[in-house]
Order: C-alpha cells, then structure tokens, then sequence
C-alpha cells in the first residue's frame, strides 16, 4: 500500500469509522436531498472543504465549551474520553448526510440525534438545570459550530474559492433549516447576524472545569504517535479561528505573529497532504450522481 492509499485508509477510519457507506449519498436517483443543497452552493463548498472543516471542527469544540450548559451535558453524557473517534464518526455522519445525503438518510440522522438529545438532561454543578433539547441550547451549539466552519473555510481554502460576503450570508442561511430541524428556533441567518448573536450571549459564557478539562483533552487528541504529530498542527490553527474574546476567555496565549507566521503555513501544509492524500471524495462523487438523475429525468 502506498502513501496515498495509507492516508486515505487513516482519515476514512478516524473520520467515518471505516465505512464512508456511500448508499446514504448515491440514491435515490433525483432525489434532492432534504435542504436541497446542491454543487457549487455554498455549504457544499464549505463542508466538503477538508482543513477548513478539520480546524473548524477543533475551534467549534473550544467555542462550545463556554457556555457552562452546554458543557455540562458533554461532560455528563458524551463518551468523547472513552471513545474520542467514535464521538468523531457520529458528528461528521451527521454533517456530511445532511449536506451530501439523500432525503430520507439526512431525516434519520436528525430523528436519531433528536432521540439522542430527549436522553440528555441534568443539573450543572451551580444548580442550574439543563437540556440537550432547549431550543435555545441548541442554536448556540449550531452557531458556534457554523462560525467556525465558515472560519475555517475562508482561511484553508485555496484563495479563488473562498466565498464573498454575500456567499457567507447564503452559507448561513443554508444551513439554519438544519439546526431548526433539531428543534434551534431563532437561528441567525447572515455573518451580521451571528456576531450580534455571540456579542449577546458573551456575558453567560465563561471557562468552567469541565471546559478547561475539555481543551487539555483536545490538545492531546490522537491515538498513536502519528495521529498526535498530525493533530497538532492542526489544533494549533484552530486557535487563530475563534474570535479574540474566546481566545482569552480559554486563556489561549499565542501571539498574532505565531499564528499567522507559523499554525496557518504549516497547518495549510498538513491539510493539503491530506487532502491530497484523500484524492476527490467520493462522497460528493456519489450525491453528484444521485443529483444528475433529476436533470437527466
């Protein structure tokens, strides 16, 4: 097996488990899938933009752990210490079947993940109750994510394929039917709308224990020495994607120089030998086809 295929037989077994299950994305013929997202939009662009979405994913998870409730319900439930790539598998499942999907799989990971959520509720460790299926949780974990998606995207990509401003308010309306599907309501729908969203919500967000528990385990991320040495990098740029405020909320101390002069070359090192280790993806293959049997019919 050569270095190609070693790396793409890595990522597909860290990422997807092993088994990209490519039936999920490649019928029913015509069928547009649920939000009817299609080549060339800009969520397309943006989720099956491998780096962007690898730092992004890392920043989602540090800007996620500062709203205490939210935290409170992974440190509670989720099994990201024992099984950190198996809690990876469910979240890119989740992502690419209701981006690349069919109708009928992007319906049964969102009534899986809504049946997930109706078992996630308890008490933080000031008292206050929470539940995975607030809506108001829910749009929180949504925007962070997004945020960070799109952040990722227009720092990773080549630069000709970045989006415009406009394209970044299209991106964000794209995708806000998804979190209302998982019961979010008030979802924000343009970049405007998202900053005005986290500048409302900065003062309940703080640094609990679980969070900083949470950020050590991040940054140790990966199963062999290998997985660590690529993690790393990685991990390092994803920091340069949240916002100033986060950063120093978590304690993060890297400097602008670092960051720019070091974590993104060297991160956009790392991410393009994956990318290319990847080759085109064959989920996007699979929807591209499903898709085409619309204008052929």
């Amino acid at each position: 097996m050569g270095l190609r295929d070693r790396i793409a037989a890595e990522l597909t077994a860290v990422m997807h488990g092993g088994d990209l299950k490519l039936e999920r994305y490649a019928g029913p013929p015509g069928d547009p899938g649920l939000f009817g997202i299609a080549p060339g939009d800009p969520v397309w662009r943006v989720h099956g933009q491998a780096t962007g979405m690898l730092t992004g994913g890392f920043a989602a998870l540090m800007l996620q752990s500062l709203h205490p409730l939210a935290m409170a319900g992974v440190d509670d439930h989720s099994d990201f210490r024992a099984d950190p790539v198996g809690r990876l598998n469910g979240t890119v499942r989740f992502i690419t079947t209701t981006t690349f999907g069919s109708s009928a799989a992007a319906r049964e990971v969102i009534d899986l993940v809504r049946l997930i959520h109706t078992r996630v509720h308890g008490t933080t460790p000031d008292g206050r109750p929470y539940r995975a299926d607030d809506p108001d949780l829910l749009t929180w974990v949504h925007t962070a994510e997004v945020r960070s998606f799109l952040a990722g995207h227009q720092s990773y990509a080549p630069r000709a394929l970045r989006l415009t401003p406009a394209e970044c308010d299209a991106y964000y309306r794209q995708v806000a039917p998804v979190a209302e599907a998982l019961g979010a309501r008030e979802v924000p729908r343009s970049s405007r709308e998202v900053e005005r969203y986290l500048a409302r919500m900065r003062p309940g967000l703080r640094v609990t224990p679980a969070a900083s528990d949470a950020l050590l385990f991040l940054r140790r991320f990966g199963r062999t020495r290998q997985e660590r040495l690529v993690v790393r990098p990685l991990m390092n740029a994803s920091v340069g994607l949240l916002p100033d405020w986060a950063r120093a909320e978590l304690g993060i101390h890297r400097p602008a120089a670092v960051r720019s002069c070091w974590d993104l070359p060297v991160a956009t090192a790392v991410g393009r030998t994956l990318e290319w280790g990847l080759g085109p993806s064959r989920i996007q293959a699979a929807a591209r086809g499903r898709l085409a049997g619309a204008r052929q019919g």
